[in-house]
């Protein structure tokens, strides 16, 4: 069973962002799980996925789009959300797998397999975004901007993104040419004139253009 539904109303107040698990909880789905992924757009690194059960009722004051947080306010978060007694995993798809796949397939293989680690299994899933995970036996629900209106997809966009970032951190002390722990890899003028300078490390995604294009034209240097 698989649904999908379009929601492009903004954030107002937490009455109004425990509508969706509210309405799924009186239809007798207990146990929900939340859904995002963090990296889609930088040009290396990996794409990391998180899934999580939030305790029904329990409110996490400021639960927001990750995107739209400092990185100080994350990490405050990513301890609160896990102290809280919700049930987190995350699922990581590593650049080689995103060149073979695409990276639209790698992210929801990442959601796939944070929501296949979670303790529990959830009888209802709200996955962010277009797209609901292929070959699950789970009811899901796609919500565009789901990450801005539903607090378990807020709460799974905040672990993905704070778990992607420290997985950068570490790929700085490799690659401490690199700013990873600056720009985490997204094209920015910093990092693509490093690329420029340096060329394409092991962790890059050798199909998106900006390093493709670094890659061929070292061919004909």
């Amino acid at each position: 069973m698989t649904n999908r539904i379009k929601i492009h109303r903004p954030r107002e107040t937490v009455a109004d962002l425990a509508n969706i698990e509210n309405t799924l909880h009186k239809r007798g789905y207990n146990i929900i799980a939340g859904t995002d992924e963090a990296g889609r757009g930088p040009l290396a690194g990996p794409v990391v996925a998180a899934a999580v059960i939030l305790p029904h009722g329990l409110i996490i004051p400021n639960l927001a789009d990750s995107k739209k947080l400092s990185q100080r306010q994350r990490e405050f978060l990513f301890d609160e959300i896990a102290g809280s007694g919700a049930i987190c995993s995350v699922g990581v798809i590593d650049n080689e797998t995103i060149d073979r796949v695409n990276i639209l397939r790698a992210s929801l293989l990442a959601m796939h397999k944070a929501i296949m680690s979670l303790e529990k299994n959830p009888g209802f899933i709200l996955v962010d975004g277009n797209f609901t995970i292929p070959n699950l036996d789970i009811p899901q629900m796609a919500i565009v901007g789901g990450d801005a209106i539903c607090d378990s997809i807020s709460a799974a966009s905040i672990i993905a993104k704070v778990t992607r970032d420290r997985i950068m951190d570490k790929y700085q002390e490799l690659y401490p040419h690199y700013s990873f722990s600056n720009h985490r890899g997204y094209p920015t003028k910093k990092h693509l004139d490093e690329l420029e300078i340096f060329g394409p490390t092991d962790i890059h995604r050798k199909t998106f253009r900006p390093v493709e294009k670094i890659i061929n034209k070292s061919l004909f240097d």
